[in-house]
């Protein structure tokens, strides 16, 4: 059995130093992908430990993948903004707990391989890609951002300029350093940031990231709706919600497969289990979506875990700083900046995992990347949805056609040959 406790004790060393190392690298993201998602900073590390902490509970039971990393993802980070805009704040956590359950449901019947099929991986793939462009802009002005203090009239002053340059330095060592050890210790690129931003912070003024410490508390996930109509917003919202996780758990349970240093075998209904019963244990305290975040399992991987005790690892030292909020004031917001735009980089580059599947797959995800970063994530997903639909059609119903033209043609051929034969 691959979670006995002699299994465990075997790797103990090896998951205790990933856990480490993956837990402090998943700070600066779970923040960043706060800040997207227009919710607070501490809910989403507190979604984090959750997930955390479930992951590794059912992988005791029902073992979904071995070296995932759970944590709040950065390609639904627009869609909760959205959700939060909509509904609101007070709305957000029966949003979730639907979709849980909805999750629930896709999980109990097995529903996932219906959903890859109705909704493509290379739309998926276009779809991270909008809001992987999304997230690089939205965090582009913090590598220019100044205190309240200096700012003057003119825009371009000198302290906007210093300020340009320490992001334009830090982003050129942070991808040398994950060129140089993305194969070996991806997590270095990250430690360097954020102690070299904090460091420098300390030398001269530049703005830092505010931490609210907001009260984490259990309370029912109850509807506030005052119109009826936004019964059919929310339930629509959550289903696109719902299914955008669970094709996002699918597709990273296939690559979290690939890395697995013992090769063993991923049961995606299993993974399923746990993102669903920790959607719907994160709703009780306003908590965020999770799933089995590549950047996270990868560095986890990498760092030399081997089960899923690192996971209960990352939990405890993402627990440390729920606690302790005051020590990521330390963070500058350009060093946070910097990994944001990085990520949403990474996000776009999935469309070259696209170009093997041919020129309509690639011209179809570049589309809808183009149409959710411009019109949003449900609208420009349901729209490219709709131009896949029509473009099937017609090509079905050409396909059709040339079939039926060609069997006419042929029946007429042979009575023709009968008949010049009588």
């Amino acid at each position: 059995m691959h979670y006995s406790a002699a299994f465990q004790a075997k790797y103990l060393t090896r998951d205790l130093q990933a856990g480490i190392i993956t837990g402090a690298m998943a700070i600066p993201l779970s923040a960043g992908i706060a800040l997207m998602s227009d919710y607070p900073i501490k809910v989403a590390l507190a979604t984090v430990v959750c997930t955390c902490f479930i992951g590794w509970i059912n992988a005791w039971i029902r073992p979904g993948n071995y070296i995932g990393a759970p944590g709040v993802a950065a390609g639904l980070a627009p869609v909760l903004a959205l959700g939060v805009a909509s509904f609101g704040m007070e709305n957000m956590a029966f949003v979730i707990f639907l979709t849980a359950f909805m999750q629930a449901v896709i999980w109990k019947f097995s529903l996932q391989k219906y959903i890859l099929l109705a909704v493509p991986e290379y739309l998926v793939e276009g779809l991270l890609a909008g809001v992987g462009l999304k997230i690089a802009l939205n965090f582009l002005p913090m590598t220019y951002e100044i205190p309240e203090s200096i700012i003057t009239e003119v825009f371009w002053n000198g302290a906007r300029i210093q300020m340009v340059l320490i992001s334009s330095a830090g982003f050129a060592a942070f991808l040398y350093l994950f060129a140089k050890f993305q194969v070996t210790q991806p997590a270095i690129p990250y430690f360097f940031l954020m102690i070299a931003g904090a460091l420098l912070a300390q030398l001269m003024a530049m703005p830092m990231l505010h931490v609210e410490d907001v009260p984490i508390a259990l309370s029912p996930p109850l509807p506030h709706f005052d119109n009826p109509l936004t019964w059919l917003y929310v339930i629509g919202f959550a289903a696109m919600l719902a299914t955008i996780d669970v094709i996002e758990q699918v597709m990273s349970n296939a690559a979290i497969q690939k890395i697995d240093p013992l090769q063993r075998k991923c049961n995606t209904n299993n993974s399923l289990l746990a993102i669903w019963i920790a959607n719907m244990s994160a709703s009780f305290f306003g908590g965020m979506t999770n799933l089995d975040g590549l950047a996270k399992s990868t560095t986890n991987k990498l760092a030399g875990a081997y089960t899923k005790f690192s996971v209960l690892v990352i939990g405890l030292v993402v627990l440390f700083f729920v606690l302790n909020t005051q020590y990521l004031e330390y963070m500058p917001k350009f060093s946070l900046a910097v990994i944001m735009i990085f990520t949403g980089w990474k996000m776009i580059l999935g469309l070259w995992h696209v170009a093997h599947q041919g020129q309509y797959a690639l011209l179809l995800a570049i589309v809808c990347a183009l149409l959710v970063y411009r019109l949003g994530i449900f609208e420009g997903l349901l729209l490219a949805l709709s131009i896949h639909g029509i473009v099937n059609l017609i090509v079905l119903r050409h396909v059709d056609e040339l079939k039926i033209r060609t069997i006419i043609k042929k029946y007429l051929e042979r009575f023709a040959d009968k008949g010049g034969a009588n």
